[in-house]
């Protein structure tokens, strides 16, 4: 049996989730389709899923295609939730784009469409709902290939839009017009089928056509187009047979070294550890130990106590899991998400295709006494969405969240009350800002000589680096000059120590160059050097000072009518949006295009439909960092402030030198 592993990803209320139990259906793996607004759906399992009628968490289910086993992934679509489709990606061999016959090309669905195509993911594109009324056929096209895929081709009809009665035609090889345009678009990306187009004057062979159309497809050149409806199942069918014939299916050898890639960490019903891991090469078995963890962590290793497969619409108990397939795997119980398993994979598992959070806000338990059972519960959640990013403030008893929208905030709020039975509240949701050095600073403290207390000698140097290039430690004293260890923990403690920069934001991209050492060969420690490296080093980033930086979105708005521009236009002004000059379509429409900070797109989201009549579309993404205009805003530390010596020496050290 072939095995694929198939994405199914859409903008919200496209109707992913119905399409996926209209495939199992089709399938024979459920005799009833499932209902979204009745919360019946196979993988909207989660009670949160059933009651909002959204896509929370990935869930996986397995149907056969004749000789294909597919591993079918239904993602969320919700914005808010675009971590967990960043992890999915990393385990695909091909994916199904869900657009709305009605609502046509939305913004989720052109971020997630130019994640595919940047990491060369095979794409069929399924426009759904063409038995709605309002349903497109020609304009969902052109919005297809002007918005997602330029070299997108339909493969069939649709007739009786609109009505239930509504139904997707297939071409085939007596279709001229077809055939004319598939060869014409596979010649571009094929110079033999164009020398054979140009030479028989168009008349290439069909099943060569068909044959260029899969691989040209398999290596995501060409991104074919189905119309449909999952609710009637109109070109359910077709799309089925294009899975099958045109995405290719899983490789590796399942013989060779293990390697596989955790992308999903679940809690069964005893409170262990599930890890959702993506094989690519070699076999696992039941109790045997892998190594899993990223390179430089030490290494984890863990004895595997149970397998599971997806097999026919569920999870199976199996004594191994080979490449190519999802397996689950209790036993790894420091296991992480995007943890490889075995080997890391050759490539590295894609990530990194979406912009981190951008906001943040403190969980507030109702009750002082939840203050513990609180923070257990939200490293819980972490586990499962690391990008959540707790953030413990033992000072003040406070946990925080990273976030990417008002929704998750939600998600995680009503989490907390059925699964932990944890009732909280939300702060004001903040931005992250980060901090970059304005310049070189530099500071020494040498041992033995006050006011330093500590039996060492530290310097250090920082400076500003590229934006993206992270923290880098270098070494400008011998590196026998002491044990290694020393060497060691100061490099930790920097990079500990710059998660808080002079206003409290992280520091994420610069040079630190170790100037001075020194040790006292019988009494000195590594703690020595942990406890003397913040002073140091926030010493040497005050005098190089650092700029606040805060997230800025880029955004674009589609369907401004021209009486509305008149007032989208101030109120971008007071939101401190940076727009273009709006580009006009026909006379009556306008796409605007500009950059807005990130803490004022929420606001623009709430106004807009109310400005533009419901007729405005908003589409934003992170874009870049930008200095904060007027006075930065200050976060609180959550560390001994090493800013403030005496009080750094007190909490340390119980003293003040």
């Amino acid at each position: 049996m072939r095995t694929l592993n198939l994405g199914i990803l859409a903008h919200i209320d496209a109707g992913k989730t119905s399409l996926t139990e209209r495939l199992l259906h089709a399938a024979g793996v459920i005799d009833e389709i499932g209902s979204v607004d009745d919360g019946s759906t196979q993988t909207d399992s989660l009670a949160l899923e059933r009651q909002r009628g959204i896509t929370i968490k990935s869930a996986v289910v397995s149907f056969a295609i004749d000789d294909t086993t597919v591993n079918l992934i239904d993602t969320p679509g919700h914005p808010d939730f675009i971590a967990e489709v960043e992890r999915v990606l990393s385990v695909l061999d091909g994916a199904v784009m869900v657009v709305s016959a009605v609502e046509g090309v939305q913004a989720q669905t052109r971020v997630l469409m130019r994640a595919l195509r940047r990491l060369r993911i095979p794409t069929l594109v399924f426009v759904n709902k063409i038995d709605r009324r309002g349903a497109r056929y020609e304009d969902s096209l052109r919005g297809i290939a002007e918005k997602l895929a330029p070299a997108a081709i339909a493969m069939g009809t649709a007739d009786g839009l609109g009505t239930s009665g509504a139904r997707f035609t297939p071409y085939d090889r007596t279709d001229a017009g077809f055939t004319a345009r598939l060869a014409e678009l596979l010649a571009d990306h094929d110079d033999a089928l164009l020398a054979a187009y140009v030479e028989d004057d168009g008349a290439v062979p069909y099943d060569r056509l068909r044959a260029q159309l899969a691989a040209q497809t398999g290596r995501a050149l060409v991104h074919p187009v189905y119309f449909g409806s999952a609710i009637t199942g109109a070109g359910v069918d077709a799309l089925t047979a294009g899975i099958r014939e045109l995405l290719p299916a899983a490789r590796g050898d399942a013989d060779g070294p293990v390697s596989g890639t955790v992308f999903k960490v679940e809690r069964g019903a005893a409170g262990e550890k599930i890890a959702y891991v993506r094989m690519f090469s070699g076999t696992v078995r039941t109790r045997d130990r892998v190594p899993f963890g990223q390179a430089g962590e030490g290494g984890r290793e863990g004895k595997v106590t149970a397998i599971s497969v997806f097999e026919h619409g569920s999870a199976v108990r199996s004594a191994s899991v080979a490449a190519g397939r999802i397996g689950r795997l209790w036993g790894l119980a420091d296991v992480r998400i995007g943890d490889p398993v075995g080997e890391p994979p050759a490539p590295a598992a894609p990530h990194g295709h979406f912009a981190p959070p951008t906001l943040e806000t403190v969980v507030v338990p109702s009750g002082p006494a939840d203050r513990g059972e609180l923070h257990l519960a939200l490293t819980q959640l972490a586990e499962q969405d690391p990008l959540i990013d707790l953030r413990q403030d033992d000072i003040r008893k406070e946990v925080s969240v990273s976030l990417y929208g008002e929704v998750q905030k939600e998600v995680i709020q009503a989490t907390l009350a059925d699964d932990f039975g944890i009732d909280v509240t939300f702060r004001e949701t903040t931005t992250i800002c980060v901090e970059r050095p304005a310049g070189s600073g530099s500071a020494f403290e040498i041992i033995a000589k006050p006011p330093n207390p500590f039996l060492a000698t530290v310097g250090l140097r920082v400076d500003p680096a590229p934006v993206g290039s992270g923290v880098a430690f270098g070494l400008e004293v011998e590196l026998g000059s002491m044990p290694y260890a020393f060497f060691k923990a100061v490099e930790e403690t920097v990079r500990t120590t710059l998660q808080q920069g002079l206003h409290g934001w992280q520091v994420p991209d610069c040079t630190v160059t170790m100037t001075h050492s020194g040790y006292d060969s019988v009494m000195s420690t590594a703690g020595d050097f942990r406890n003397l490296t913040p002073l140091v080093l926030m010493d040497a980033l005050r005098r190089a000072g650092t700029t606040v930086c805060e997230p800025v979105h880029r955004f674009r708005v589609d369907g401004i009518a021209s009486d509305a521009l008149g007032s989208l236009l101030p109120l971008l002004a007071r939101l401190r949006a940076v727009p273009g000059a709006p580009v006009a379509h026909g006379s009556s429409s306008y796409t605007l295009e500009g950059d807005i900070p990130a803490a004022q797109v929420h606001a623009l989201q709430l106004q807009l439909p109310t400005l533009t009549s419901g007729e405005g579309v908003l589409e934003s993404a992170f874009d870049r960092y930008e200095p904060v205009r007027g006075t930065p805003l200050d976060r609180p530390r959550t560390d001994h402030d090493p800013l403030n010596r005496d009080e750094y020496l007190l909490r340390v050290v119980r003293r003040v030198v």
